[in-house]
């Protein structure tokens, strides 16, 4: 029998999804209002972070979380007028950072992690994108002693755990790899084996290029015109209506506005974040994650990226970049920027759930329809395992990973 599948949403989670389900003989339907890497994908540092093994947990020191109130640093930013609709899913995300839950959670998250590098790799390969790809780690820097004294505890930790190498660079070594420093630093982490993009989008539109060639068809349409029929699932397309067995909704920030009229209340929040590039300089070796001032400084194809930590805001919220405003400051005590290339700067929204873990797996309330979102931070780094573990769910196969814990039913 045939096998039948629309998947909505052609990011980085949504295009793997669609490439696995192809692998397992499902003849696949990838649908978008854009190209593919044209939202979310396109904007992020693009390290594939198989070092991510531990969600961002809301800060509980108490001047951590004066210092983001009265935002005093550039890493969080927030617009009052959002604080309504986020008091709830934030207060669950404070609760689920408590010692007491986070951990468990953790572990749930670095499982996906772990399998990152493993799953992009043959992807790439088949893909032809090795020329987008830089196999040599990146770097988390610090201004602060006492913060690179923390961070190499929690790497000396996690390390082991996960097989991850690591090495810390004092501040000679330090200056000596990255010359284009403009200023001693206290160290640094080089983490060993995450890879670099040089341009996710495109990493993303050569996933797409590969979904196509093995016989995939791509179409624009809206998403929020997803129907249940009494065979399946339709969704208007500018190709006329399409219909299958299987829906799997990989809409990143967008997927709680499809969901919310067939009765699912999932708590997803975004964190937005800015992004700009500078040209007329040389840039740094590797990608330089800043770890005092929460901003990333990475080489790409159009030249030095920075990127910003998190706002909290309403999803289509105008841009308020000053948060992008200080990162470049702050990068620029490190390195020279001198020429941007945008006008403006480039503005995203990276799905978030309170518990800080994806929701892969099937709908509770519907035969057919698969959920595949809020990977937060990391829908780049877990997109390939993510598609892989939720086209093992729709096959009824045993998953690579455990998928008990990314339930969609967890939240009713």
């Amino acid at each position: 029998m045939s096998k039948t599948t629309i998947v909505l949403g052609a990011g980085m989670v949504g295009t793997c999804t669609a490439l696995h389900l192809q692998q397992r003989g499902h003849a696949v339907v990838l649908v978008d209002r854009r190209d593919p890497g044209e939202e979310t994908s396109y904007g992020n540092a693009g390290i594939i972070q198989c070092e991510a093994v531990e969600p961002y947990p809301f800060p509980r020191a108490l001047g951590k979380l004066l210092r983001a109130a009265f935002k005093r640093g550039g890493d969080v930013n927030y617009h009052y007028s959002a604080l309504p609709a986020l008091a709830g899913p934030l207060a669950r995300y404070w609760h689920n950072s408590a010692p007491a839950r986070y951990p468990a959670i953790a572990q749930a998250y670095g499982r996906l992690s772990d399998h990152a590098i493993a799953e992009h790799a043959p992807l790439i390969e088949a893909a032809g994108a090795n020329d987008l790809v830089q196999r040599n780690g990146y770097r988390w820097v610090f201004r602060d002693p006492a913060t690179l004294e923390t961070a190499l505890q929690t790497a000396e930790r996690v390390a082991p755990e996960h097989g991850l190498r690591h090495a810390a660079l004092t501040p000679d070594e330090l200056a000596r790899a990255e010359p284009a420093l403009r200023q001693r630093l206290a160290g640094a982490i080089d983490w060993l084996d995450p890879w670099s993009v040089n341009d996710p989008g495109e990493l993303v539109g050569r996933y797409a290029a590969l979904f196509l060639r093995r016989g995939g068809r791509i179409a624009r349409g809206d998403a929020r015109s997803l129907r249940q029929g009494t065979t399946g699932w339709s969704v208007r397309s500018e190709e006329g209506v399409l219909e299958a067995e299987h829906a799997v909704v990989a809409l990143g920030p967008w997927s709680d506005t499809l969901l919310h009229p067939l009765g699912y209340r999932v708590p997803l929040f975004v964190k937005r974040g800015y992004h700009r590039h500078y040209t007329g300089a040389v840039g740094p070796m590797r990608a330089l994650l800043d770890m005092d001032r929460g901003l990333v400084i990475a080489p790409m194809k159009r030249g030095v990226r920075i990127t910003t930590g998190a706002e909290f805001a309403h999803r289509d919220a105008s841009s308020t970049p000053w948060q992008l405003t200080r990162a470049e400051a702050a990068a620029r005590e490190l390195i020279d920027l001198p020429t941007p290339v945008e006008a403006q700067p480039w503005r995203g929204a990276r799905p978030c759930l309170p518990d800080m873990k994806p929701v892969i797996g099937p709908a509770p309330k519907h035969r057919g329809l698969w959920f595949n979102f809020g990977h937060a931070h990391q829908g780049f780094t877990m997109g390939p395992i993510s598609g892989r573990v939720l086209a093992e769910m729709v096959d009824g196969d045993t998953p690579r990973v455990d998928p008990r814990p990314y339930s969609p039913a967890r939240f009713g």
